[in-house]
């Protein structure tokens, strides 16, 4: 009798196919992803199909065409209005197609871009066995120190699966920002988070140290994931949907056609208040904010300088984004709740990053601990409230991630005999070894400490100039004070690179190819000209300040 039921319900339904509607997908304006992850795809099919000598060269024109490719179509974008008056919800309800969203994700496609270039880089380390060899394990999968990683050396192999999983992270990096439902922003998440484990745990030189940060990452990575399923299970719980607009419409109380199944727990605000926390604790920990902040030094000094330089980006600018459109379109309502526990996070962050750094001897966990308090000083323009905060955040998280991408490039280059020479103690006297390399990378610094003339005085006057007007002076007097003790730290290894005298058994500036050259001098030309001549660019991110609700 069970049997035919079912038979019966099959038979009625394959009867009916009008029942189910087809989706309807805008590919055209979901393009700069597709072909993101389009290439991805064809960057596996490299790695199976084309003899080992010539990958390097077609995973790396793949992945810089599509990259570029996916900016242009960006570009169309916006040129046809889809960022201001054409903003709406695309791909059945699941991707928003708007102004941050399109900022955003340019500013992700270029940072790609040029750390792409740091990750194909190839003179940095010395020749071995008459091959030329990048920053990636010889082969990935070989114990550390075992036989398989020294035939591996010889035979000079080299990883070039790091670009397929570059593009793969970039691919879920441009839906976090723009995801319009919480379900989208978890399989962003994941899709972004897991090539970027991988990725940390492949240098060439302190393979057990790389590996160490990786399953750090992973971890902590896992536990946050959790943490915001958890809080995205609780809120479709209070609202019955995992739209942005359905939960924001139940949080304002504009509810239409509810089921009963849902009518019970709907509009229970412990729901609302426990899953809004949970997701944004998930969030919290990719920005890097104090209390969620612990895995950041060890792995921005364990992963590959080009990884660290990569994620300290681009990891930034998708979490940042998808934090302000949780904020501002799911939990408006929720304003007078989420201030106050921003407002603590922001300054611990603030504070706690500026100040642990003062300590740090290594560069890369002192970058790792100032990228802490830059997330502080972002949050700041967060908390705003205001059409201006969105603008501000958007114009300081592409400031800030080309000035980051350009100090980790810099970091690469100061080598000794095992590798990049992180230690602050070995850079004394580096400006007078190689003048150039050291004034670059003071640049870059002063930028850091948000010396007018830089990008990073632009962007940190944006933000304090939108959190006062938002009501959050007392924020701003915090945000100064941690600034001016970041400076010390900054100023601090410029003083130690110029005016300490050298070491004899100092590191040597390793000579690039055209590739890091290129990232470098990029990152120094956008850290002066939106230091100059912001106005442009800060016209650019208020007109692409409006969410699509």
């Amino acid at each position: 009798m069970h049997a035919a039921t079912v038979h019966s319900l099959w038979t009625t339904a394959a009867a009916a196919p009008d029942k189910i509607p087809s989706p309807d997908i805008e590919y055209g304006q979901l393009l700069p992803t597709l072909i993101v992850l389009g290439a991805a795809i064809v960057g596996v099919l490299i790695e199976a199909f084309l003899p080992r000598r010539q990958r390097y060269v077609a995973q790396l024109f793949v992945s810089v065409v599509a990259l570029a490719a996916a900016f242009a179509a960006v570009i169309g974008l916006a040129a046809s209005d889809y960022g201001t008056s054409k903003a709406h919800v695309a791909a059945m309800g699941a991707i928003a197609v708007d102004g941050p969203a399109l900022f955003l994700q340019g500013t992700i496609l270029l940072v790609a871009l040029v750390a792409v270039f740091t990750f194909a880089e190839r003179r940095l380390d010395p020749v071995v066995h008459g091959n030329r060899v990048d920053s990636f394990a010889a082969q990935a999968a070989a114990v550390p120190g075992g036989e398989a990683e020294k035939a591996a050396v010889k035979a000079g192999f080299t990883t070039t699966e790091v670009f397929p999983l570059v593009l793969f992270a970039v691919g879920g990096m441009l839906v976090f920002p723009s995801a319009n439902d919480l379900l989208t922003l978890f399989v962003a998440l994941e899709v972004f988070s897991l090539p970027l484990y991988i990725l940390c745990a492949l240098a060439r030189r302190h393979r057990a140290m790389s590996q160490e940060a990786a399953v750090k990452y992973f971890l902590l990575g896992a536990f946050s994931s959790a943490f915001l399923l958890f809080g995205i299970a609780l809120l479709y719980g209070y609202a019955g949907t995992v739209a942005y607009s359905g939960i924001a419409d139940v949080v304002d109380g504009q509810v239409r056609n509810v089921t009963p199944a849902l009518a019970g727990t709907m509009g229970n605000d412990a729901l609302l208040l426990i899953g809004g926390a949970m997701v944004l604790m998930g969030l919290l920990f990719k920005i890097g904010a104090v209390p969620f902040h612990m895995w950041t030094p060890d792995v921005y000094q364990g992963a590959p300088t080009p990884v660290t330089g990569f994620m300290a980006a681009a990891t930034k600018v998708a979490a940042f984004g998808a934090l302000l459109r949780l904020l501002y379109v799911v939990l408006p309502g929720l304003r007078w709740d989420w201030r106050p526990v921003m407002w603590g996070v922001a300054i611990v962050t603030m504070l706690g990053g500026a100040i642990v750094a003062v300590t740090q001897t290594d560069v890369k966990r002192l970058l790792a601990y100032s990228s802490i308090a830059h997330a502080g000083f972002i949050l700041a323009g967060v908390i705003a409230t205001t059409p201006d905060g969105i603008s501000s955040v958007l114009f300081y998280l592409a400031a800030y991630s080309f000035v980051t991408l350009g100090a980790f490039a810099v970091v690469t280059l100061v080598r000794d005999a095992g590798g990049e020479a992180t230690h602050l103690s070995k850079w004394a006297g580096l400006g007078r070894r190689s003048p150039l390399v050291a004034a670059v990378f003071a640049v870059f610094l002063l930028a850091f400490a948000g010396i007018p003339l830089t990008s990073g005085f632009a962007g940190k006057f944006a933000v304090f100039k939108a959190a006062a007007d938002g009501g959050a002076g007392a924020l701003v007097v915090i945000g100064v004070i941690s600034s001016a003790v970041a400076a010390f730290f900054y100023i601090r290894v410029i003083v130690l690179m110029f005016f300490s005298e050298p070491r004899t058994d100092g590191p040597s500036v390793a000579v690039p190819s055209p590739l890091t050259s290129s990232a470098i001098a990029i990152g120094v030309a956008v850290t002066l000209v939106l230091g100059v001549a912001p106005q442009y660019f800060l016209d650019l991110a208020s007109q692409a300040g409006v969410f699509v609700r």
